[in-house]
């Protein structure tokens, strides 16, 4: 649990341009991690699991974001 919030901290030290730029390669990460797992499965199969968790908390700030006017 306190992963989540370690996570959710460092959120709001990030400006906007830097979470894109996050999300956009942590889409690419779990496209390429959901690849490799459909070729020969992973290791770890939660870690798919914790990619997209933590790419829905990464679009939820920025969304908070613009909703605030911060952008």
């Amino acid at each position: 649990m306190s992963k989540k919030i370690d996570f959710v901290k460092s959120l709001k030290d990030l400006n906007v341009k830097d979470l894109e730029a996050r999300i956009s390669e942590d889409e690419l990460r779990l496209k390429k991690l959901q690849f490799a797992h459909t070729i020969s499965p992973l290791e770890n199969p939660m870690s798919i699991r914790d990619l997209r968790r933590d790419l829905s908390r990464l679009k939820t700030e920025l969304k908070k974001r613009e909703l605030e006017g911060i952008v």
